[in-house]
């Protein structure tokens, strides 16, 4: 099952992009391609064991994306674009 946070966006402030880019709903920012495999449950991780974006969210959104949060300013490798 993939993450209900997770979507793919192919534009963002009014730019385009040639390849869609994974989007996390609950960090409110786009994510690394490493951070989107756990999204999506691959490599035997499980986004709601293996990411601590979904499990702070989880709870809170009773499992559906809110898009309103702060969260995540520690650092997973993601370069925010």
């Amino acid at each position: 099952m993939t993450c209900p946070f997770l979507s793919y966006r192919e534009s963002a402030d009014g730019a385009s992009f040639d390849e869609t880019r994974a989007y996390c709903e609950a960090a409110e920012r786009f994510v690394q391609p490493m951070r989107a495999d756990i999204c999506n449950d691959r490599f035997e991780l499980a986004h709601a064991e293996d990411c601590e974006i979904y499990r702070d969210h989880a709870d809170d959104a009773a499992g559906e994306p809110t898009g309103e949060s702060d969260h995540e300013s520690g650092n997973d490798g993601g370069d925010g674009s």
